[in-house]
Order: C-alpha cells, then sequence, then structure tokens
C-alpha cells in the first residue's frame, strides 16, 4: 500500500512536469510557426514573454494584446504553481490580426519565464496582487519598449479576460492609448468577486476604480452571452461607471462563453471593433 501511494504520488508529479513544459512550449511554438520573434523582456520587477510581429515596419501605432491571467489556480482554493496558460487564446487573437498596424503580445508576469528567468515570481502575482500596481508598472515599461522599436505614437490595448483589466488600468494611466478593446474582461472586481462568492482581490487596483477617468477614451467591450466564469453583468457593472456621453459600447456576442470562440472568429470582432464609432 505505502509503495502504491508512492508511485502514485511520483506519477503526478511528472504529470505536473509534463504538463508545464507542454504549456511552456505551446506559445512560443505557435509564434514560432507565424515567424514571430519571440522573447523574454526585462520589465520592470518582471521578465515577461513577449512576441512580435515578423520584420515589423515602422508604424505609427502598435496594436498591444495583454494576455489572460492564465492557469491561477487548479482548483477552487488551490493557486497553480505556475500561471503559464493551458492554451494562450489573447496570442492566438493576436496572430490573427488584421489591423495593418504593428502587432505585439505581452504575456503577464511569471508565464513562460520560471524557472529562468522568474524574477519575483511569487503566487501572489497571479492571484491576489494579479492587478497589483507593480504589475501595471512592468506592462507599462514593456510597451514603452515595444513602441519605441517600432516607432510608434499611439497604441491600441487589447485585453483578453484579465488582460482586459490590466488594459483599461493602463488606458487611464498613458497619453497615447488612441482606442481599448476588451475581451470577455474582468472589468469590476467588486462586482465579479460578489456575484461569485470569491474573495476579494485586496492586492489589486479594481479596474472600475479608474471609470472616471475614461471618459474620452474609445472603448469597445466584447462579453460572451454564455460566459460563465466573468460574463455580460460585469461588464455591464463596469459601463455604468463611465461618464455619461463616453464613447464606449458594449458588444454581447451569442454563444461564445469564455474561452470559445474568441480567437477562431477574431478577424470579423476585430473589424468591428476597429470600424464602429463606440457608442452607448
Amino acid at each position: 500500500m505505502r509503495l502504491s501511494v508512492v508511485v502514485l504520488a511520483l506519477a503526478l508529479l511528472l504529470g505536473g512536469c509534463a504538463g508545464t513544459q507542454a504549456r511552456h512550449a505551446l506559445g512560443p511554438d505557435l509564434a514560432g510557426k507565424a515567424g514571430w520573434d519571440w522573447r523574454i523582456l526585462p520589465a520592470g520587477a518582471f521578465d515577461l514573454a513577449v512576441a512580435t510581429a515578423p520584420e515589423p515596419a515602422r508604424n505609427s501605432t502598435l496594436v498591444a494584446y495583454i494576455a489572460g491571467d492564465g492557469l491561477a489556480y487548479i482548483t477552487p482554493t488551490m493557486p497553480s504553481m505556475d500561471p503559464t496558460p493551458t492554451d494562450p487564446d489573447s496570442l492566438r487573437m493576436a496572430l490573427k490580426d488584421i489591423s495593418g498596424a504593428a502587432v505585439a503580445w505581452i504575456g503577464r508576469p511569471c508565464q513562460y519565464t520560471m524557472p529562468t528567468y522568474g524574477r519575483d515570481c511569487r503566487t501572489a502575482y497571479w492571484t491576489q496582487a494579479r492587478y497589483a500596481p507593480v504589475v501595471i508598472d512592468s506592462l507599462n515599461d514593456a510597451l514603452n519598449t515595444l513602441k519605441r522599436r517600432v516607432g510608434a505614437k499611439r497604441l491600441i490595448l487589447v485585453g483578453y479576460s484579465g488582460g482586459g483589466a490590466l488594459a483599461v488600468l493602463l488606458a487611464a494611466r498613458r497619453a497615447d492609448v488612441a482606442r481599448v478593446i476588451t475581451v470577455a474582461g474582468d472589468l469590476d472586481l467588486a462586482f465579479w468577486t460578489a456575484e461569485r462568492d470569491l474573495s476579494p482581490l485586496q492586492e489589486s487596483i479594481d479596474p472600475v476604480s479608474v471609470a472616471p477617468e475614461l471618459g474620452k477614451m474609445p472603448q469597445i467591450h466584447f462579453a460572451g452571452a454564455d460566459d460563465d466564469t466573468v460574463g455580460p453583468a460585469v461588464t455591464r457593472a463596469f459601463m455604468v461607471e463611465l461618464p455619461p456621453g463616453s464613447p464606449a459600447r458594449m458588444i454581447v456576442v451569442p454563444g461564445f462563453t469564455h474561452f470559445c470562440c474568441w480567437a477562431k472568429d477574431w478577424p470579423s470582432l476585430e473589424r468591428e471593433a476597429l470600424t464602429i464609432r463606440p457608442n452607448r
């Protein structure tokens, strides 16, 4: 019996290692097959995985995709040891970008980087502190670096899931953001945690707290009608906190969940997000 327990524990450990290796390989593999450059970029307190479109011409606009929270938890109460996502939906979206601008994708702290480049990788940064000031600072530094590389003067921020929360928080502190697009974004943390009976993210900044500062920011917020992870109600809770007359629009997509089918249908969704006039 004791031997069986040891064998089972070893099998679980090896299976977990194999799963982590597969998750770490998927992002670089997708980027490489598309001819994109993949690298680890020192940015503030963290090392961030970033991918950029091949030979980006100098362009006045950079479309920057921000990754979601990844594999933050194994179970509702057990944090993951490594937040690298099982499938990088945000990267798949970036690889299908149709904007014609320079395009980049930015991973979140500790995704794809541990253990070799795991600077300051503590569990809090993909759980309670996933939207902490130090995380926002790191992404802000990465945007500055990527923007300089292509000579861009303005940004379009596209954030998926928790990346949508960070896109909003970044837009509130920068003067060069021309448009924000969120996809299944966690835009009101207080509403979301209360609705789902989750522990408050006490070490994070709530995106809804900066809504009053975004009264002039063009925004498109996509929500999946069948999303039971975040859901349209969270997006609506954010929308009502925007100043009256804000150039913002919420689009609820029938049949879509939190994971399906944003990457598959991204070209048509992005075309809509870039061409329509945001208004409620």
